[in-house]
């Protein structure tokens, strides 16, 4: 009688004996394991499931110690911590040794902190915004008071470059006039600089220069 032919087992699959039982129950089969309680054709194993588990370390690879943090932003470490004491600035992580441990968006935050300074808003202010962004509950309150923020400080920072125009326009007038100063003569006396003859009667005297020789 011809015997079918042989299946190997799928993969995870149990393996069947085939000599002449295919049919047989789940008991029968049973029979047909040896008495050690080991079969004579062990099942391959599963394949695994899941996603692998990360070392700590490897987890740990793209985080920056405080002084990573302070080279690569150009802070000092004093300052660092100072930023996160007044809770401008927080830890991801600690490592094995307690060592905090800060994400790439720490960068973010440190550039965000210099750039407001520069603005002019202190430390002490910069906590106040951030503590108003935390508690205004919803986004668009949130970007409403942010927004409020902005615009008060574009107009300061508008009006102090017509300032700055100003005074550039000041200081190019008085660079013109002293130009004036270098055909004098070396032996004239400084109080002559009150009344000097070397430029016009119609000539205005830009104040940063009126001021020096007022007295």
């Amino acid at each position: 009688m011809a015997h079918p032919p042989l299946r190997l087992p799928l993969y995870g699959e149990p393996a069947v004996a085939t000599s002449g039982n295919e049919g047989a129950s789940p008991a029968e089969h049973a029979s047909t394991t040896p008495s050690n309680g080991l079969s004579s054709s062990p099942a391959l194993p599963a394949p695994p499931s899941g996603p692998a588990l990360v070392d700590e370390a490897d987890r740990n690879e793209a985080l920056m110690q405080v002084g990573d943090l302070a080279r690569e932003t150009g802070k000092t470490v004093r300052a660092l911590h100072l930023y996160e004491e007044l809770q401008l600035l927080r830890p991801v992580a600690r490592s094995k040794g307690r060592y905090r441990l800060y994400g790439p968006e720490a960068l973010v935050r440190i550039r965000w902190i210099g750039k407001l300074q520069e603005m002019g808003f202190s430390l002490t202010d910069i906590q106040t915004i951030v503590k108003d962004w935390e508690h205004s509950g919803s986004a668009p309150h949130a970007m409403v008071k942010m927004r409020e923020v902005y615009e008060k400080k574009l107009e300061e920072t508008r009006a102090h470059l017509r300032r700055l125009e100003a005074l550039e326009h000041d200081l190019q007038a008085s660079l013109t006039y002293l130009d004036t100063c270098d055909v004098c003569d070396p032996a004239r006396l400084l109080s002559s600089c009150r009344a000097c003859d070397l430029h016009s009667c119609n000539t205005h005297v830009p104040d940063l220069v009126a001021g020096f020789r007022a007295n």
